[in-house]
């Protein structure tokens, strides 16, 4: 497996500098993309949205919020998957999958831990909370109760904060990498 990751580090030695920079270029753009998206929706939307609407409008806003940050926030995954393997492999510091031998090493693993959790946090809010915000509003137009409207609000704000939290833990960890 070493001699592998030797052998393709070889490789991209001799890669085109211009090839690395467009995905470092891609990759800063996804994270910029991703996580400012995530402190907008935070420090703007969230608080001006509380303040000036009822709990369905609320609901709505934040509804519209998640859809939008979604398709951001989805392609930037991809972006950032495919760019940060390429920069990755191309790192003198990387000797291999799991290798776990440098500080680099050490912080590029934990960035990909919370980086995962971020993903964890962000399939719930796409395909859990917001289906069910979507839900509680059709049960509202239908003149119905839904109590669970103020628990989905709830646990919506918090998993938006936790992700962004999330994503400026991630980072520091890409700070480590860099000065490892």
């Amino acid at each position: 497996m070493k001699a592998k990751a030797s052998n393709f580090h070889l490789l991209m030695t001799e890669t085109p500098e211009i090839i690395l920079l467009v995905s470092f270029w891609l990759h800063m753009l996804a994270t910029v993309a991703w996580i400012g998206g995530l402190a907008a929706v935070v420090f703007f939307i969230l608080p001006i949205a509380k303040r000036a609407q009822d709990a369905d409008t609320y609901a709505q806003t934040l509804t519209a919020a998640n859809q939008r940050l979604d398709v951001i926030g989805w392609l930037s995954l991809v972006v950032l998957v495919a760019s940060g393997m390429f920069q990755m492999s191309a790192n003198p510091n990387y000797e291999g999958f799991l290798a776990v031998t440098n500080a680099w090493a050490r912080a590029i693993l934990l960035k990909h831990i919370v980086f995962f959790a971020m993903i964890a946090v962000s399939a719930y809010l796409t395909w859990g909370i917001t289906p069910g915000l979507k839900r509680v509003a059709l049960k509202k137009a239908r003149n119905l109760d839904a109590p669970e409207e103020t628990k989905l609000l709830k646990r919506a704000t918090v998993l938006i904060y936790l992700n962004l939290i999330l994503g400026a833990v991630v980072l520091v960890f890409t700070a480590l990498a860099r000065i490892a």
